[in-house]
């Protein structure tokens, strides 16, 4: 992890432009909370690099944007699982 609060808030926008990953994911690839990850990039990083800020903000748009989509492929595994489960229990 980076020594000072800049060099965090740059080291987390560019794994989140590489990666493409979401703000949970970036903080549980770090260690740090997803609260932190968030200030780090909306409010600190656009005072230390504009052009990384504008560039993660991209990424963090199309996660948001994407947000219900994933949240519904979670539910449909939960409950597709849920039923294989059951009806493994009925032929037993």
């Amino acid at each position: 992890m980076a020594d000072t609060i800049e060099d965090r808030a740059c080291e987390l926008a560019v794994y989140i432009i590489e990666t493409g990953a979401t703000v949970r994911a970036a903080a549980q690839h770090f260690g740090i909370s997803k609260s932190t990850v968030h200030k780090d990039l909306s409010q600190r990083l656009p005072q230390y690099n504009k052009i990384l800020y504008c560039q993660v903000r991209r990424v963090l748009e199309l996660n948001k944007a994407q947000r219900h989509i994933r949240g519904g492929l979670a539910t449909r595994r939960k409950y597709s699982k849920r039923f294989l489960d059951e009806s493994m229990q009925d032929h037993r």
